[in-house]
């Protein structure tokens, strides 16, 4: 079996196919040896004449002949086909090697656009106290802060900043965006009097 029609690629289908007849054609060989042994053990080189240049009585002259024939022509076909399965398999591999390699390339073009299209941090959580607000809303050591409230990398300028939305937002939900693991996850946080300092933790 040669190339695919229309020179489409090697599938894992294709080889099957060329192992399946491998297979048949070793079975054919093993068949054609086995007749041969039946005809009292003449391989592929005894005489098929005796000592007086008479064909041999004993066997069947043209089954042994047809046999041997068939033995070579099949093995010519089994070498082909070997080489056809290999050059499959190389190809086979290379495709998957070049599958991989695209994949690979495709998620890496992919993390560039996530962390291109996130917006700028102006702040970073160092510390959240357990049991403050900060803490029951899910914000997290190292989450960087994008957004909070109104204030944002555009109009920030100093801690203060936030300070003064906090104050100005006590015990009302405020809308926090952060960026977590090169993410944006939202967080509400309503700042509130707890047990610890300020309103936050």
């Amino acid at each position: 079996m040669a190339e695919p029609a229309g020179g489409r690629p090697v599938t894992v289908s294709d080889v099957q196919q060329l192992v399946r007849r491998k297979d048949e054609i070793e079975a054919q060989i093993k068949a054609c040896y086995e007749l041969l042994e039946g005809q009292k053990g003449v391989g592929m080189h005894e005489p098929l004449v005796d000592a007086e240049g008479f064909p041999r009585a004993d066997i069947d002259v043209y089954q042994v002949r047809t046999a041997r024939h068939n033995i070579i022509c099949l093995q010519n076909d089994h070498k082909a086909l070997m080489k056809q399965v290999e050059e499959a398999l190389h190809k086979l591999h290379a495709r998957e090697k070049e599958k991989h390699a695209k994949d690979e390339a495709e998620a890496v073009a992919e993390a560039m656009r996530q962390s291109q299209s996130l917006p700028q941090a102006f702040a970073k959580v160092n510390a959240v106290s357990p049991g403050s607000p900060a803490s029951v809303s899910g914000l997290q050591v190292d989450d960087e802060i994008v957004e909070f409230g109104s204030v944002n990398a555009n109009n920030f300028q100093n801690l203060q900043n936030i300070a003064t939305v906090v104050q100005h937002s006590e015990g009302r939900p405020l809308s926090v965006t952060v960026i977590r693991g090169g993410r944006r996850v939202h967080v509400g946080l309503t700042p509130k009097r707890w047990a610890g300092k300020g309103l936050l933790g």
